[in-house]
């Protein structure tokens, strides 16, 4: 007779057997849960002092088994968690991306939670630590470590390594104060693009301002994007279709965008182009061709510190102004003040932001819109007459 026919006679799927285990002094209780998927016998084990202890112990590993819960789960640490997260499920994430969660968890979570077993985690102790956590960070800094540990202990949930995720009833509670954002003055901005147009930063500077694209959408800007003619009834159009980000996508479907260009952009676009030839010519054997418009001096992508640093740079130029107090990110700000005190609606700047709707948008940019009325190359350029008359004068010139 065949084992599983012995185990037909002695005891129905599901019946509990318990025994004495001499050479361990131990009761031993064992339940037959059927066959797994590979075709061999379920049978879970547990020990006790007596037969009732056994038996305890052998409900919760049928418990745990019934849960999805893998034997040695009660063990697992929040730092074993966020460990295995950080390595195997983040294989859609870029490299600054995977830095950020590292440093979330080195400088944050292990300190102070890394020991603690997953299963003793209590909701308690988890809003303790993130209120010990806002005098450091900001509330968006906040947000991410706390999304760190939930997306952890989340996975270890679906691999059988936790009950529940005891951080989702946690919501982050506010970080202190961060840098608030700001926008040049029309005043400012006129100073910015007049004393900096012998500026090698100049072209960057224009197209930042001047059509509102992100810092990581100008890095990344190629020349087969940038239309300076007209062509099959379009106007001059730079083509915003790609970003540094992960991937070479843009923020989001909607900030896959194309923008019309002015007569002052894509002057100063030519003007550029011309100087990035020289500039080639330069750098020899050295250059490595992307056809970047916004290139490192070699041709390649430029870091975003150094486009900072070549930013303040050229701030320094411009009097009544602080470099270290403004992030390129504030000329995408100042773009939206601009048009917003020119007339321009939010619906309609919310488009030309690449936002998905103006939610974002009034969110976002809240302090620089203004209840106005009424799009955007036009507007820059009845708003920078001035700069439009210097351009053709040294066009004259030359």
């Amino acid at each position: 007779m065949s084992e599983q026919q012995e185990d037909k006679t002695r005891r129905a799927k599901g019946d509990h057997t318990v025994y004495f285990d001499k050479s361990r002094g131990v009761w031993i209780a064992q339940a037959d849960l059927g066959f797994t998927a590979k075709g061999t016998r379920l049978r879970p084990k547990a020990s006790g002092k007596d037969e009732e202890a056994a038996l305890r112990a052998l409900r919760k590993r049928i418990r745990e088994h019934e849960a999805g819960l893998v034997h040695g789960w009660e063990r697992v640490t929040v730092s074993q968690v966020v460990e295995q997260w950080l390595e195997l499920g983040r294989s859609n994430v870029g490299e600054k991306t995977r830095e950020g969660n590292e440093d979330d968890y080195r400088l944050y979570i292990k300190p102070y939670l890394g020991r603690r077993r997953v299963k003793d985690l209590r909701p308690d102790e988890v809003d303790r630590w993130l209120l010990s956590l806002t005098p450091k960070l900001a509330t968006s800094s906040l947000k991410q470590v706390r999304s760190v540990l939930r997306r952890s202990i989340e996975r270890a949930v679906k691999h059988g390594l936790a009950e529940r995720n005891v951080v989702d009833l946690c919501p982050p509670p506010k970080g202190r104060t961060g840098r608030p954002s700001k926008s040049l003055t029309l005043e400012q901005a006129s100073d910015l693009l007049d004393k900096t147009r012998d500026h090698h930063m100049h072209a960057y500077i224009v197209l930042s301002l001047l059509l509102g694209v992100r810092p990581e959408e100008a890095r990344a800007l190629r020349w087969d994007r940038v239309h300076l003619e007209p062509a099959n009834g379009l106007a001059p159009h730079v083509e915003v279709w790609r970003s540094v980000r992960f991937g070479g996508d843009t923020k989001s479907p909607k900030s896959r965008r194309t923008l019309a260009i002015s007569g002052y952009v894509g002057a100063v676009l030519r003007d550029h182009q011309k100087a990035q030839e020289e500039m080639r010519r330069k750098a020899g054997d050295r250059w490595q061709e992307n056809g970047l418009v916004f290139p490192s001096r070699v041709g390649t992508l430029q870091d975003a510190h150094n486009v900072l640093r070549m930013f303040r740079d050229a701030l320094r130029l411009v009097p009544g102004i602080d470099p270290d107090d403004w992030i390129t990110y504030e000329l995408r700000h100042s773009f939206v003040s601009i048009l917003s005190q020119n007339g321009m609606p939010v619906e309609e700047i919310s488009r030309l932001m690449g936002h998905s709707g103006t939610a974002v948008t009034e969110l976002v940019y809240r302090h620089e819109l203004r209840p106005v009325l009424q799009s955007g190359a036009a507007i820059m350029d009845a708003v920078f007459p001035v700069l439009n008359a210097s351009k053709e004068d040294d066009d004259d010139a030359a």
